[in-house]
């Protein structure tokens, strides 16, 4: 999967400056002069890479923090890193509350934000790492007995086999016979491999 930046800025010569320092750091670019501009991109449908993106923060009919709340709205979740100035720190401050990953006040490090992207891409291939390690943990639950659904809730609750037996009136053997057969079907070694798949499953 490809790795794009979108530099998303009203000044022309902010853009071209952007892009060719991102290019010279080997970061694909793509520039836009204004918000509405790249939410009609992104919902085309038209990107199939993994990106982040870079607004100004004072922008002409939907400004950078408006962008940013427009992009949550949509489920859009892209890193975003703002570009401020003419005080509009406090702006960017309260939306990295709301997620956005930094801001950088005009005139910035070159270096800086290009480190700044970097960091924007580790946490996406950590999120997408988590969310594969998520859905395949549900994939291997999916394969459960409703009966052996309720007796791995017991266990990952810490009920001991004597107690399950008695909560689902069923007997020791057989809580014996759903714990093996749970263990197979979800490939867990150890117990703690039953937890750590249980507990990813109910990840968000």
């Amino acid at each position: 999967m490809n790795e794009m930046v979108y530099v998303v800025d009203d000044d022309e010569a902010v853009r071209d400056s952007l892009r060719w320092l991102l290019e010279g750091h080997g970061f694909r670019v793509m520039t836009f002069e204004s918000a509405e501009r790249v939410l009609g991109h992104l919902e085309r449908g038209s990107s199939n890479h993994r990106a982040c993106m870079i607004i100004d923060v004072r922008m002409p009919t939907m400004t950078g923090t408006e962008l940013h709340e427009e992009l949550t709205r949509k489920g859009m979740s892209l890193p975003v890193i703002f570009i401020t100035g003419h005080g509009s720190v406090p702006m960017a401050v309260e939306s990295m509350k709301k997620g956005a990953i930094d801001f950088l006040e005009k005139p910035f490090n070159d270096e800086q934000l290009c480190s700044l992207v970097a960091k924007a891409f580790e946490r996406l291939k950590d999120n997408g790492e988590r969310e594969d390690g998520t859905r395949r943990a549900r994939e291997l639950l999916g394969r459960l007995t409703p009966r052996e659904a309720q007796v791995l809730e017991r266990i990952v609750a810490g009920r001991l086999n004597k107690q399950i037996a008695d909560d689902l009136e069923i007997s020791i053997k057989t809580v014996e016979a759903h714990r093996a057969n749970i263990m197979d079907k979800i490939e867990a070694r150890t117990m703690a491999d039953l937890m750590k798949i249980a507990l990813q499953a109910k990840a968000p």
